[in-house]
């Protein structure tokens, strides 16, 4: 088995001691940097699988570091999950606007970032081989992308296409949270003539009718949307 090779860049030695002790208990091999020269000139020479990566960092920050990575052709294909503090959604926009994957949010235990690091791995094992999960089980939910439907427990649940193809992309990434510009592109398509206000509208009316409480779609003042990944 092919041993996933993960680079933690962090300043905070007690944290990136944490971080490295776990991610290592799980079977990854693991790298560090504390500030963000030394680590872009390590993600270049390793090429890892995965980047770990906190957003206050001496020198070039983790938001500069996110982009330089996903810029250049060596290092676009790393994976990469933001670490930001609770109420930093200005940077939780920016990050993901210039390529981040996903986000963890401090404080996090050591579980849920385990957790988060290998649906992160997986996605992007699924993507790079062209394949997507055919139904996805979030709790009471089910989604059947092969039969293009939606069961709550027993109960089919009869969405629109756009409402489906929404509520899928959205399952597709529980935790992460897109904006709603992203979710225009990503899931509906650049071809759907929608503004993105109009997001909300079939936001509210997946929420409907699912009849969840409470909702699976959380709403993320001031950034947009994510699926909860709490069930």
């Amino acid at each position: 088995m092919n041993q996933k090779k993960i680079v933690i860049v962090e300043d905070e030695p007690d944290i990136l001691e944490v971080l490295s002790y776990n991610l290592k208990r799980e079977g990854y091999k693991v790298q560090s940097a504390s500030d963000g020269v030394n680590a872009l000139a390590l993600v270049r020479r390793e090429l890892p699988d995965l980047v770990l990566l906190d957003l206050m960092l001496p020198g070039m920050d983790g938001i500069e570091l996110c982009g330089t990575l996903k810029k250049d052709p060596q290092t676009q294909h790393c994976l990469i999950i933001m670490v930001t503090a609770k109420g930093e959604e200005s940077d939780i926009v920016l990050g993901l606007g210039v390529g981040a994957d996903d986000y963890i949010a401090k404080p996090f235990s050591p579980r849920e970032l385990v957790a988060r690091v290998k649906a992160v791995l997986r996605r992007g094992l699924l993507v790079e081989r062209g394949e997507q999960d055919e139904v996805i089980k979030l709790g009471e939910l089910s989604i059947d992308t092969s039969k293009y439907k939606v069961q709550v427990g027993e109960r089919e649940v009869k969405l629109t296409a756009s409402e489906f193809k929404l509520l899928h992309f959205l399952a597709s990434y529980p935790g992460r949270v897109f904006t709603r510009e992203q979710l225009l592109s990503k899931a509906l398509g650049d071809d759907v003539v929608i503004v993105d206000r109009n997001i909300d509208v079939h936001i509210r009316g997946i929420r409907k009718k699912l009849e969840l409480e409470p909702p699976l779609i959380e709403t993320i003042r001031g950034v947009g949307y994510r699926m909860t990944d709490h069930f």
